[in-house]
């Protein structure tokens, strides 16, 4: 076998530690674009918790009172990143915005 002792301490430094997350009924709150990734700010409306996702492909196209459901991975050394992997629409909210409905249901425009 080779020589040496493992430096633990090192070794855990140097690794990337991945775990797998997944979110719905998220709501695009801002996008800021960088040179090599774009940050997306996003609000879980049950939660009312806010969400840094960074998209290093720089590929998605998200829309405000949209709910959306990711998935993507947690990578943490020393700081921790949420990596978007997936994006699609939430079905189970997609009729929930900021704008109320009518109380009768009817989803006709508000000119008359």
């Amino acid at each position: 076998m080779g020589g040496g002792l493992l430096d633990l301490r090192s070794l855990s430094q140097s690794f990337l530690f991945m775990f797998n997350f997944s979110a719905n009924h998220l709501f695009l709150l801002s996008r800021t674009e960088h040179p090599s990734y774009a940050v997306f700010l996003l609000q879980d409306r049950d939660t009312q918790r806010v969400y840094r996702l960074y998209d290093f492909s720089k590929a998605q196209r998200m829309q405000p009172d949209v709910a959306y459901c990711i998935a993507g991975k947690v990578n943490s050394a020393d700081k921790l990143y949420l990596v978007i992997e997936s994006v699609r629409l939430d079905t189970k909210h997609a009729r929930c915005s900021i704008v109320p409905s009518p109380a009768d249901g009817a989803g006709g425009s508000a000119t008359s």
